[in-house]
């Protein structure tokens, strides 16, 4: 495979055929084959067989990038906007500060109660059913290991698309297969994701807000349609990423509950800052159990000073979450209007994104650079949805918005470049 002999999509022979073949024991080849299945180099479809995937997991979405040249503008790399995000020096050391602590040590609890207590109430006010509490390296951190507490390789993982790149590697990384569901401004589409549960899928992953690259946001309409998809499905494992939390003005719809098995993940990331590499989620009893306890045989646990610095972070006010939210509301909404009034559709209801379909993807991430702004790829965020480009917003200043437009108008419909439309 790496070498190029087999092409992406095809189908290998069978276990036994090949062993016969090679001459090996079966047993030999049926190891050879879940090794590069849980390296995500192949994927499994139970009696169809196993064949090459498309995209090496080990490759990564990563790699479909922009090198952003001196005196390029860019608007590619989806961070927050740093003057938004707090400093955290005093935090920290008054984390690690508190004279009154004794240092904590192994067998200790993984979760600081403090943030134990905050977090809950925070969910609590949100609408989203009682459970414990767990806290991980990130978002990505926890979701992984939701999936892999209840699933195996080969299973199939319903996801966004397009969605998350950093989701679209895991999946098969860990072994599992990903089938698209299709986005509108609304979150995924019911009949998609319909059609994902009823056709196998055994889990369903979904942004509830500040969907990257779109910036969707499930309503409560469509929180409704879905809740009745989900109950059609009970045994699914639904995995809510909420890490618009602090940054999006929307109120959450949860999904939580609908199913047996089901987590909710809400990040630092976006409102603190992605170093803290922090998130916290609640779930039913036997997945958070199933996440603490595998956690317990790798890292243990998350940095309780760095615990006790998000928890004052929070308590102290650090971040206006309604100042950030209307700061990038302002921005996304700038530039999806004046997009508008070029003739282009953009969207990003919520978040720090606009996504643009665009009919060559290529020829418009190249035009837009030698224009002098770097945009995200969309081949980075897609499985099977049209071609797009993601605009991050967080840091574009008012003075900059009309150029870009007009940038983009140039490089997706150059008859729009010409004048308004």
């Amino acid at each position: 495979m790496a070498g190029g002999r087999l092409e992406p999509g095809e189908l290998l022979p069978p276990m036994r055929e090949l062993a016969a073949r090679l001459g090996v024991n079966p047993n030999t080849v049926a190891a050879a084959y879940r090794i590069l299945r849980e390296r995500g180099v192949i994927e499994t479809d139970g009696r169809r067989g196993s064949r090459v995937r498309a995209r090496p997991a080990t490759t990564g979405r990563e790699y479909i990038r922009v090198e952003v040249p001196e005196g390029v503008r860019d608007v590619a790399a989806g961070n927050p906007d740093p003057a938004l995000l707090p400093p955290l020096a005093a935090a920290f050391a008054a984390a690690a500060g508190q004279g009154d602590r004794q240092p904590v040590l192994y067998g200790e609890a993984a979760v600081e109660p403090e943030l134990d207590r905050i977090t809950r109430a925070d969910l609590d006010a949100d609408g989203v059913p009682d459970g414990p509490v767990a806290v991980t390296s990130g978002s990505l951190d926890a979701i992984e290991r939701v999936l892999a507490a209840h699933l195996k390789p080969g299973d199939a993982v319903a996801v966004e698309d397009p969605g998350w790149g950093g989701l679209l590697d895991l999946v098969p990384a860990l072994g599992l297969r990903t089938v698209p569901v299709g986005v509108d401004d609304d979150g995924p589409l019911p009949d998609g994701v319909r059609a994902a549960l009823a056709a196998g899928a055994r889990a369903l992953v979904v942004t509830d807000r500040a969907q990257n690259p779109t910036g969707a946001a499930v309503t409560a309409t469509r929180a409704r349609a879905l809740r009745s998809v989900l109950r059609e499905h009970p045994e699914t494992l639904l995995v809510e990423d909420d890490h618009g939390h602090r940054i999006v003005d929307l109120p959450l719809h949860p999904l939580a509950g609908t199913t047996r098995h089901w987590a909710l993940v809400r990040s630092a990331a976006k409102a603190y800052g992605p170093d803290l590499r922090l998130a916290v989620l609640t779930g039913d009893p036997v997945t958070v159990d199933r996440v603490r306890g595998r956690q317990q045989l790798g890292p243990g646990w998350v940095s309780r000073i760095v615990q006790r610095a998000v928890v004052r972070l929070w308590t102290d006010g650090a971040v206006d979450a309604r100042a950030v939210a209307a700061a990038y509301g302002r921005r996304r909404d700038a530039l999806v209007a004046a997009l508008a009034d070029r003739g282009v559709t953009a969207h990003g209801r919520s978040g720090m994104n606009v996504w643009i379909l665009v009919p060559d993807e290529t020829g418009a991430v190249a035009r837009l650079l030698h224009a002098g702004w770097a945009v995200a790829p969309g081949a980075r965020f897609r499985i099977s949805a049209p071609p797009g480009i993601r605009v991050t917003v967080s840091a574009l200043t008012e003075a900059e918005t009309e150029p870009l437009a007009d940038a983009i108008a140039a490089a997706v419909r150059p008859a729009a470049a010409r004048g308004h439309v």
